[in-house]
């Protein structure tokens, strides 16, 4: 006469609870997915195809033919040749990337350090983060014609205090050697605190504890900025260099409410260039500009955003 054994009671109650046969398999969880969550990124799909991929195709057509708003006429790559023999287009495109880089760099070296700043113990913490993000709510042209005022070279608040303080008063956006130097540290001005919040961010998800270990080893400031902030902030340092870098690039309200592209052609940028084209009745040569504008930016965005997110994940 057969015992049976503790693990053997236990499996045969599992059978009668089941209500299975002891032969039988155990049944499988179907593994089918529901299709239920796919739903939610129909009305984004929908809406990035209408307004964005329908539009950009539209407009690659649109760009070989001379149009108007009742008819069109193919015409092939001659808006293309019409638009690369424009005397202003080589300036122009040595201003875009000139603007670009310049306010994409200080975008990223003074939004560090305000976020640095920001980030540590110091009195009004709240307020200063407030007080830099605020020209971020503010319009674009509105911000344009505000230091429009702001730095006139006859009546400006800014050339009233230089020279009360007996100190030149440059004409900031009617000096061609200044112009487009100023629009850039006014774009810098409205778009620091974007990059210093990214920042911010940044540095806050870093763990406490590597900041409590490298102080506990003896660790100097600079070298746990170095060592520690610096590398694990590379996520926010990639974000801010492609959104400030494709922002430069395409800049064009600022530009035209500062200066219009003057004095002369001396701040215009390759945007401002495009749309005195649409000013003047050229709708195909215009809309050429505005694909070989999202070539440039796509040809130089592409390859960077890789290059900065492959070392993001290398770290």
């Amino acid at each position: 006469m057969s015992t049976a054994t503790p693990a053997t009671a236990v499996q045969a109650a599992d059978i009668i609870a089941e209500g299975r046969s002891p032969g039988a398999a155990k049944p499988r969880r179907s593994r089918i997915r529901s299709a239920y969550p796919t739903w939610f990124f129909i009305p984004a799909l929908a809406l990035y195809v209408v307004f964005f991929a329908i539009p950009t195709l539209f407009s690659f057509y649109f760009s070989l033919t001379r149009w108007t708003l009742f008819d069109s006429q193919f015409i092939g790559f001659e808006n293309y040749v019409q638009f690369f023999q424009d005397p202003q287009l080589y300036t122009s495109f040595i201003h875009t990337f000139v603007y670009a880089v310049l306010t994409s760099g200080a975008k990223v070296v003074i939004g560090f350090l305000l976020a640095l700043l920001l980030t540590g113990p110091i009195v009004g913490r709240g307020y200063l983060r407030a007080v830099v993000f605020f020209p971020v709510l503010l319009s674009t042209i509105g911000v344009g014609i505000l230091w429009k005022s702001l730095l006139d070279p006859f009546h400006g608040m800014v050339n009233a205090v230089l020279g009360f303080f007996g100190l030149p008063q440059p004409g900031w956006f009617t000096d061609p050697n200044l112009a487009l130097y100023s629009i850039a540290g006014v774009d810098i001005w409205k778009g620091i605190g974007i990059a210093t919040l990214i920042f911010m961010a940044g540095i806050v998800a870093i763990p406490n504890e590597y900041f409590e270990a490298a102080r506990m080893d003896g660790a100097s400031s600079w070298r746990i900025l170095r060592e520690i902030t610096i590398p694990l902030s590379r996520g926010a340092v990639a974000t801010v260099i492609i959104l400030s870098l494709i922002g430069g690039l395409r800049s064009f309200d600022i530009i035209w409410a500062t200066t219009g592209g003057g004095p002369g052609f001396t701040s215009d940028v390759l945007a401002s260039v495009i749309y005195k084209q649409y000013q003047a009745g050229f709708y195909g040569l215009s809309t050429a500009g505005n694909v070989i504008l999202f070539l440039v930016v796509t040809v130089i965005m592409v390859p960077l955003s890789y290059v900065l997110n492959r070392k993001q994940v290398e770290l």
